[in-house]
């Protein structure tokens, strides 16, 4: 396992160990011990979900203002760009995005610290995105950034307008999001 650091401070990007031949691939998604080892985070998972998405679908950005949420993320079928917005106000990279493709491909996973805002959109005919979290789902702190916040910029690459959530289009612009300390 290769862990690589993102322009977003805690931000991980995490690429496994794959082991292939002419049967097919081995990989291990997830091993507690080697995690911490390499990234120094001790991370109690509490929850796996579990989404499938069609393309164009858009997820986000969510957070949870109490009960913050840590996500390690990948794709286990297709593909989507995975975002990433810093809610930290103490943070050097507040308010800053980063994205990237997270696909069955190239197996890709991305830790994300509590503290940051989430989301995707589907870049393949579908995916599905699987992610553990570092604290259960708790509906009432659930938050939503407008996902095309002209102050936060973050560049989607979609073919027309993305398929939303009632939620997700009601999402309030970073200016009036709560945040972090």
């Amino acid at each position: 396992m290769k862990i690589h650091a993102t322009p977003l401070a805690g931000l991980l990007l995490i690429e496994p160990t794959v082991f292939g031949d002419a049967r097919g691939y081995f990989y291990e998604s997830f091993n507690a011990r080697r995690f911490a080892e390499l990234t120094g985070v001790q991370a109690g998972f509490v929850q796996d979900n579990h989404s499938r998405s069609a393309k164009g679908v858009l997820r986000g950005m969510h957070y949870q203002i109490q009960q913050p949420q840590g996500k390690l993320v990948r794709v286990t079928a297709g593909a989507i760009f995975d975002a990433v917005l810093d809610l930290r106000k103490s943070s050097p990279t507040f308010g800053r995005w980063y994205g990237v493709e997270l696909s069955a491909d190239n197996k890709l996973q991305l830790w994300i610290p509590p503290g940051f805002a989430h989301g995707f959109t589907v870049t393949s005919d579908m995916a599905e995105v699987q992610y553990k979290t570092t604290d259960y789902w708790a509906p009432e702190f659930e938050r939503s950034v407008i996902w095309n916040d002209p102050a936060v910029g973050i560049v989607w690459p979609l073919d027309g307008e993305p398929l939303l959530s009632a939620k997700d289009k009601g999402g309030v612009p970073l200016a009036q999001a709560e945040t972090f300390p």
